[in-house]
């Protein structure tokens, strides 16, 4: 550990480090027990996919997506994720049979116009989520949208927009530890890829996978596309990166051009022409947030108000766990993203920014390959040697947590340890076991081993107590959330094409103060 890095973590108090704050959102598709996609419309006893504050969709009408809570605890966070989880599940229980699938890579597809996207009724807010979707889908396919992952929102006091942009060019640096020991994704269904080239192998009937891969999701086949690789986006200060996303998100792009706005019946193909329709649409590992007033434009609040806090977006689901992640992997993300604030950042050039985007392609599809070297600083480490080194760096800011954290407690510390194994261990990681799992016990079928993991998962979750209390608290949040949505759709005045035209509006993305239109995204 250098000097510095050792000065910055004796500067921060006990104080400061309980200071830190996570929360969890985590999508999941509805499946069939045959591993099909469940085309069934949101359950209305789920409440409004608009306004609910814990259950939402993603893309898909058929894809949940469940929010905690801001925590102060690892604890707290995966126990309000598990309450959302086991009412979700007793809703879809009385419904029928759907359960939630458990692995980031989709279940069996139907064709690519057949999966729903995701409707949120008749108000111009609502509208423009559908809209923006539809946008999505004309651009990248609907199939690539399916893809679920988690992401993990971070905080710390006292900390400035200048030094969340630091933590996130060191994380972006080093996040191919974190698609190493957590990723979870190396095998997929072939109706993911049928009729698109890839470099996957066949495995048995119906399967393919990458013999050393960890992330699928996180490579080639994941959010990709031709007109984001054309964005470098600099992440040097906030000044820079809002210059980049205005200029993505205003930049005429022919090929959405040709699209347009609307087809010839009339029905919204997109929100706009430009690279982006929105800023959600930025794909990135980690992006810098902060919450926004209602109606306000997410670039807008940035810089307004500065970073609030970092959205880590690599998480595969693990099928293992009940909830698709566990309490020692989010400490080891916590002194993980420690240690990308305190550590020296440099700023990012443009060939850094190519090589860790190859770095990303190549730990996805090849991480537990022996020997593999990654690029770094104009040579090239072995991702071992490089993942020993930064887990060895983590184990005094593991330290420091567990002390803040006060008793003889060594959590912290157990997650370092336990990455440090993994690094020796390949065969030990979920992408290995997920593997050795579908070979060894379902016949090389990926849909076999989720379909069976998948419902572990849900007779686990119903078998959990959970009392009529909490029963009723999440049934008055159902009605609560769709009174909401039927009181923000009576109060619409405004024809929706005015509406549009105003939220994309380029003098909504800058500093000044304008009159606000409502629009989530």
């Amino acid at each position: 550990m250098s000097n510095r890095l050792q000065e910055r973590l004796g500067a921060l108090s006990a104080t400061r480090l309980k200071g830190m704050r996570r929360g969890i959102e985590k999508e999941s598709l509805r499946a069939l027990p045959d591993g099909k996609l469940a085309l069934t419309p949101h359950p209305l006893a789920l409440g409004s996919a608009l306004t609910h504050p814990h259950i939402t969709t993603d893309f898909s009408e058929s894809q949940l997506e469940l929010i905690t809570g801001v925590h102060g605890g690892v604890e707290a966070a995966l126990e309000e994720l598990t309450r959302v989880h086991q009412f979700t599940y007793r809703v879809l229980d009385t419904l029928g049979d759907e359960r939630l699938w458990v692995s980031s890579m989709p279940c069996g597809l139907p064709t690519d116009e057949t999966i729903p996207i995701g409707r949120y009724g008749s108000s111009n807010v609502g509208r423009a989520k559908s809209v923006y979707r539809m946008g999505l889908s004309h651009r990248y396919g609907r199939r690539m949208q399916t893809i679920s992952g988690i992401h993990y929102n971070w905080s710390l006091p006292e900390v400035s927009s200048e030094q969340y942009f630091a933590l996130i060019r060191n994380f972006r640096r080093h996040a191919f530890l974190l698609l190493y020991l957590f990723g979870a994704s190396p095998a997929l269904c072939s109706s993911f890829v049928a009729g698109r080239p890839h470099e996957l192998q066949p495995l048995g009937d119906g399967s393919m996978f990458m013999p050393h891969g960890t992330s699928l999701r996180m490579g080639r086949l994941g959010y990709q596309s031709d007109a984001q690789a054309s964005l470098a986006v600099s992440y040097n200060s906030l000044e820079g990166y809002g210059a980049s996303l205005q200029d993505a998100l205003t930049r005429p792009w022919p090929a959405y051009e040709a699209i347009g706005i609307r087809n010839l019946g009339g029905d919204y193909n997109q929100l706009a022409t430009s690279l982006l329709q929105i800023e959600n649409e930025f794909y990135g590992t980690i992006r810098p947030k902060r919450v926004i007033n209602p109606g306000e434009r997410p670039l807008h609040a940035l810089r307004e108000r500065g970073v609030e806090y970092v959205e880590v977006r690599l998480m595969d689901l693990d099928p293992f766990e009940t909830v698709g992640i566990n309490a020692q992997t989010m400490r080891f993300i916590d002194v993980f993203l420690l240690h990308c604030l305190l550590s020296d950042s440099p700023d990012d050039t443009p060939q850094e920014i190519a090589d860790l985007a190859r770095n990303q392609h190549l730990t996805a599809a090849r991480g537990r390959e022996p020997g593999l070297r990654l690029a770094r600083g104009g040579s090239e480490v072995t991702l071992a040697d490089w993942g020993v080194e930064l887990a060895e760096q983590c184990l005094p800011i593991a330290a420091a947590l567990d002390a803040a954290h006060g008793g003889s407690g060594t959590q912290h510390v157990d997650a370092v340890r336990a990455a440090l194994a993994a690094l020796k261990d390949p065969d030990s990681l979920p992408s290995a076991r997920v593997l050795a799992a579908i070979e060894q016990q379902h016949g090389n079928s990926f849909v076999g081993f989720v379909r069976a993991q998948s419902e572990q998962t849900r007779a686990a979750l119903l078998a959990m107590p959970f009392s009529a209390e909490q029963q009723a608290a999440f049934e008055r949040m159902t009605a609560e959330s769709i009174q909401e949505q039927k009181r923000i759709e009576a109060a619409d005045t405004m024809p929706f094409e005015i509406y549009r035209e105003q939220y994309v509006s380029p003098s909504r993305l800058g500093m000044t103060r304008g009159r606000v239109v409502a629009l989530a995204a």
